[in-house]
């Protein structure tokens, strides 16, 4: 079946898009038209509701991080060894880049693809092993910036190079109460101490094989993944550039070395890394200038946004049900939830601008009509009281059909980082022509405009409707003067007759008020 265009349903005051039925059709159901990303493969049909920009901004960037995360491993450029130390000569020559400058891009790399794939709740405590070269610092500015990100960085660094700027790395992680541990500090079970070990210890200009005290500390990563059983959940290991011990070219020789579960290539993956099996391959370094990609012809992915690191062929598979989030907040305790749910509502709102969440007035909003199939999306709560929760879409849309036939609804507000949900039902009633005209006029002039023309769900052309549409409606009121509110257009109160207040708790044990 091909598809040249596909229905747009757009519904208003939020920013969901919701994939629905596929349909080949040549009309679009929308009064603002959306060019679907192309990493979705398909132009589904969208329910969207609003505009965000912030949303869209998202969007362009999931787009992007899309298209570089299904980069073909074999499309991209692989150093040997010579090239690797070549590319390095040119950038600190010609070049004029600074070894404290390269340091510190590779390090910050380094975090950021830690932090992509582990979450600091979740796997805060990482172990940095720092050999005495080049790799070693970029392993201990990866451990000053995992310490910005909300980890706990601990640092192995057993032979120390004398050098100022090792000195100065130090020192700032000193200064931020990094502990440094000891061969003896370090304790025997590594599992039982830390969530990530980045193994720092070599890159691609070691040759030969590892001497003391290396050599005892790649073991014990090995072994790490040798031992470790299904009860206990073993470190995931992270290696900078070259897995310690690898040859850079041919990679675990004797296939008794570290397998790590993540590896970050610097400048361009090194040979060895076409033998990488791990779950996650990034590459760091966003400094290459176009005269060393000519010089060497590499190819490279993109790197999205403003990222500092991009990954490296597809993601991993993930078994689905395997998901799942442990709970940790604070007890939902009877005697302290309030006894007005209105004012324990207030108080949660509180905390969750306080906690600088994004959006927290938004609320799925539910509702059926008379054939009794529910639908739901996003809307944004612009007022509430013991009178209800009000919010302002079009009257002539989906949900304002579906109210007029059955005037009940179902409010949820989800905020994550609190771990917290609230359930509300009731009643819906229009707001009075009052409030909605005087909402109206608070809100920007451009977003007014926006109201008139966004005839939701009906048929038009194309997007040019609107913009000519708008592009009118704005030279009419050019000269200040005040946007009549459209009658298809106001607000809705739901008067709660329900509320549930959910605390998520560790092993599934929640709190439910």
């Amino acid at each position: 079946m091909s598809c040249l265009l596909t229905p747009l349903t757009l519904l208003p005051s939020s920013a969901a898009v919701s994939v629905c039925n596929f349909k080949p059709i040549h009309s679009l159901i929308a009064s603002r038209y959306l060019l679907l990303p192309r990493f979705l493969g398909l132009r589904p049909k969208i329910e969207f509701s609003g505009y965000s920009p912030k949303f869209w901004g998202s969007v362009r960037g999931m787009a992007t991080k899309m298209d570089s995360i299904q980069q073909n491993p074999e499309s991209i450029s692989y150093l040997n060894q010579q090239e690797a130390a070549e590319v390095d000569e040119i950038l600190m020559g010609p070049l004029g880049f600074s070894v404290d400058q390269l340091m510190e891009l590779a390090g910050l790399s380094v975090a950021a693809a830690i932090a992509e794939v582990y979450r600091p709740s979740e796997h805060s405590r990482v172990l940095t092993i720092c050999g005495p070269g080049n790799n070693g610092g970029d392993g201990l500015v990866a451990a000053r910036h995992l310490y910005h990100f909300g980890y706990k960085p601990f640092i192995c660094y057993p032979k120390r190079t004398a050098k100022p700027l090792y000195n100065g790395l130090v020192t700032q992680l000193e200064s931020l109460s990094v502990p440094f541990l000891s061969l003896e500090d370090l304790p025997k079970d590594l599992s039982d101490s830390f969530d990530i070990i980045v193994d720092a210890m070599f890159g691609f200009s070691f040759h030969g094989i590892p001497r003391p005290p290396f050599d005892d500390l790649i073991q014990r990563l090995v072994a790490l993944k040798i031992n470790g059983d299904t009860h206990q959940k073993s470190p995931s290991i992270i290696s900078i550039d070259i897995p310690s011990g690898w040859h850079v070219e041919e990679g675990d020789l004797s296939g008794e070395g570290i397998k790590p579960d993540m590896l970050v290539s610097l400048t361009a993956p090194k040979l060895c890394a076409k033998r990488f099996s791990g779950s996650h391959h990034f590459l760091g370094g966003r400094f290459v200038p176009p005269s060393i990609r000519d010089k060497f012809n590499l190819q490279l992915p993109a790197y999205p946004g403003t990222a500092m690191c991009v990954r490296i062929g597809k993601p991993p598979k993930i078994d689905i049900s395997s998901l799942r989030e442990n709970y940790i907040s604070p007890a939902l305790l009877e005697e302290e939830v309030a006894a007005d749910p209105f004012d324990q509502f207030q108080k949660w709102f509180d905390d969750a601008m306080a906690a600088g969440l994004k959006e927290p007035n938004a609320m799925a909003l539910s509702t059926t009509g008379k054939d009794g199939k529910p639908s739901s999306r996003i809307v944004l709560l612009k007022g509430f009281d013991k009178d209800g929760f009000v919010w302002y879409t079009n009257y002539e849309g989906r949900k304002g059909q579906q109210i007029a036939e059955n005037p009940h609804a179902a409010l949820l507000f989800y905020w994550d980082d609190l771990n917290r949900q609230v359930r509300i039902e009731g009643p819906v009633q229009k707001v009075s022509d009052e409030e909605s005209e005087q909402y109206f006029h608070s809100r920007p002039r451009g977003s007014q405009i926006g109201a008139i023309v966004s005839q939701q769900s009906t048929v038009i052309p194309g997007r040019q409707v609107l913009l000519d549409e708008y592009k009118q409606l704005e030279a009419k009121y050019s000269d200040g003067s005040v946007i009549p509110k459209p009658k298809h257009w106001g607000g809705y109160r739901l008067k709660p007759e329900m509320f549930e207040f959910w605390q998520g708790q560790k092993s599934r044990l929640h709190d439910r008020y």
